[in-house]
């Protein structure tokens, strides 16, 4: 039985974004400035628009859920609001305008316009960009932030870099200097892969194009056990790769060593389990952490590779779906680049899901509750496994 859950509602352009979150225990120390923290994080990066950055300065408001400085059992509501609403409200409004805007219809390629224009029998795209858009995604963000405060209680931390954008990979060896990628506008830790990711991105805008790339997230601290090989909904990989794929713009997941793989024989990828100082112990972690689809010990990482934008300045055909006439494309205001934001929508992701699991393994109504049971399991099985730090 899953024991973490969260909605989303709200437009990119309507009043605000909410989201609430069901399942974190009672006592868990919260602020809106940790969660805005995260937000903020979510809005920067190379490559997004001047309008964006200015526009969406997101702040969380906790409506619901936390007293006093503390979560006490019951739903969490968290507001961000839209600075936006004022210049959409005759577009957005909730009752009939006296003079209704006009319709969207030409659909973009790559987006959801078409499909769910289809699927809900609309004649004006308008609604589909407003909740396809990768705004909901600050909702999300708000909801990972609780479940990251709840990891680290448990010495679980949650961190993502750039791997590639446009073409240009990064070279950092291990162990990733995560101070190096929070201060990049890319958030690459390697210096000269970040100059020349940066320069894509302006190639990209000076064509009126796009470009996208490949991220990592890595939860280290995540303790053996978590999902299960019984069934196979409550695989952790496959939970993992649902919420990933979730992510506007994503088209590939993988995890640990992921399709490298495939060409490379068994007895070279198995990650052979060793003893060092009376402790398990990997030589490689090519698993990425989970095995059967449970965690085993090691640090889970997966890796998601997204598409450019598909929302272009450089005209895409297209079609009118009130004339049936071949179009250009409508182009709406647009970033060049979101990889740098989708690593931190990542992360919130992957504490979602860890969370959940993490929860479904050691659940109580407390965060003290929760911690009795964490100590139990470790104390089990402590001559084999232990946090790092420990």
């Amino acid at each position: 039985m899953r024991k973490l859950r969260f909605l989303t509602a709200g437009e990119s352009h309507g009043k605000g974004l909410l989201v609430i979150i069901e399942g974190i225990p009672a006592g868990l120390p919260v602020s809106e400035e940790y969660i805005t923290r995260e937000l903020r994080r979510r809005q920067q990066g190379y490559g997004r628009g001047p309008r964006t950055e200015s526009i969406e300065e997101d702040e969380a408001r906790i409506l619901s859920g936390v007293r006093f400085g503390l979560t006490v059992g019951s739903p969490i509501s968290i507001f961000i609001r839209n600075r936006d609403w004022e210049n959409w409200r005759d577009v957005m409004s909730l009752e009939p305008p006296e003079t209704p805007p006009p319709p969207v219809t030409r659909p973009r390629p790559g987006h959801a316009d078409l499909a769910g224009a289809l699927k809900f029998g609309f004649e004006d795209l308008r609604p589909v960009r407003e909740r396809g858009s990768a705004r909901e995604t600050a909702a999300r963000v708000a909801a990972g932030a609780l479940a990251k405060r709840l990891l680290e209680e448990f010495r679980i931390r949650i961190r993502s870099h750039t791997l590639c954008i446009g073409g240009y990979w990064s070279k950092a060896t291990e162990p990733v200097d995560w101070e190096e990628v929070e201060r990049s506008p890319v958030r690459c830790a390697d210096p000269w892969a970040e100059k020349l990711m940066m320069l894509a991105v302006d190639e990209a805008r000076e064509r009126g194009d796009t470009v996208g790339g490949v991220v990592e997230v890595r939860a280290e601290g995540v303790p053996p056990g978590l999902g299960s090989y019984a069934q196979w909904d409550l695989r952790l990989d496959a939970r993992i790769a649902r919420a990933m794929m979730s992510i506007n713009s994503v088209k590939g997941v993988e995890i640990g060593s992921g399709f490298a793989l495939a060409s490379r024989f068994g007895s070279e990828v198995c990650d052979e389990i060793k003893l060092r100082e009376g402790r398990i112990t990997r030589i490689s972690n090519h698993a990425g952490g989970i095995e059967g689809g449970v965690s085993n010990g090691e640090p889970v990482v997966v890796r998601l590779a997204a598409k450019p934008i598909p929302t272009l300045r450089r005209p895409v055909s297209s079609v009118d779906l009130r004339t049936s006439e071949e179009v250009e494309a409508q182009y709406e205001r647009s970033d060049i680049c979101r990889i740098p934001s989708i690593g931190v929508i990542a992360e919130a992701m992957l504490a979602l899901i860890l969370a959940d699991a993490f929860l479904e393994k050691f659940g109580g109504d407390s965060l003290e509750e929760v911690k009795r049971n964490y100590r139990g399991y470790l104390e089990q099985i402590g001559a084999l496994w232990r946090p790092p730090g420990s």
